[in-house]
This record gives C-alpha cells, sequence and structure tokens, in this order.
C-alpha cells in the first residue's frame, strides 16, 4: 500500500511529536486565557471568541496526535509484532520505537482531551 507520507519520516522525532503537541497546546490555552482574563476590559470581543478558537486549536492538534499515532502503528508493523522487543537489531529498536510512540501519543491524546474540559465547564474570568 502507497502511503502519502514516506517511511523516511518515522525517526527518534516521531517519539517527541505527539508530547511536543501536548505540551504547545497547554501553554497556549493557558496563556490566551490569561492574556484575555488580564485584558478583558479592553478587548472587543468575548470569552466565547476565545472558547471557540481554543476549541479549533484542539481539534488540530488531536489530529496531529492521531496522525502521530498512525504512523507510530505504521512503524511497529501494524501490531504485528508482540512486544518486548529487546533483541539488538535495528528492526526491534524500530519495532520498541514504534510502539513507545503509540503509547505516547495515547497519552498525549488524552492529556489533550482533559487539558479540553475547562474549556467547556468555565464560564467567564473571575475577577
Amino acid at each position: 500500500m502507497k502511503s502519502f507520507i514516506p517511511r523516511e519520516v518515522e525517526s527518534l522525532w516521531t517519539l517527541f511529536t505527539a508530547p511536543t503537541v501536548w505540551a504547545i497546546h497547554f501553554v497556549g490555552c493557558y496563556a490566551a486565557v490569561a492574556v484575555y482574563c488580564a485584558k478583558a476590559a479592553t478587548l472587543d470581543f468575548s470569552f466565547g471568541t476565545v472558547r471557540l478558537a481554543l476549541g479549533g486549536f484542539t481539534v488540530v492538534a488531536l489530529a496531529v496526535i492521531v496522525l502521530s499515532a498512525w504512523l507510530a502503528w505504521r512503524q511497529w508493523g501494524f501490531g504485528a509484532g508482540d512486544p518486548p522487543h529487546d533483541e539488538p537489531t535495528r528492526k526491534a529498536r524500530t519495532l520498541f520505537q514504534g510502539f513507545a510512540t503509540l503509547l505516547l501519543s495515547g497519552l498525549s491524546f488524552v492529556a489533550v482531551l482533559y487539558m479540553a474540559i475547562p474549556l467547556i465547564l468555565i464560564a467567564e474570568c473571575q475577577r
């Protein structure tokens, strides 16, 4: 099956993709709400606009994490090899990296979802 993303993309950097996206999402959400709440009186838009923008940011972050998980699943061999991948071979290292990236992607996906919960529950800035 021909893929639109080449296998050369699967490197050690793919291991850090999902946690990096989660960290950027975490800092971005808290910074946006903090700046809005500090400057709310002088801004021309409501908290609903900030909430909508952060909702879109969350959807983009989740999409990137899902793409990272798909790449990891492909690198792991679509689940063909059972862990542990502890042989001293390149194939075993590649399978281990794919499995570890898949697990980190799952953890990052859940973390981004938990980060988005306050967007639903918080009504406005508290003074």
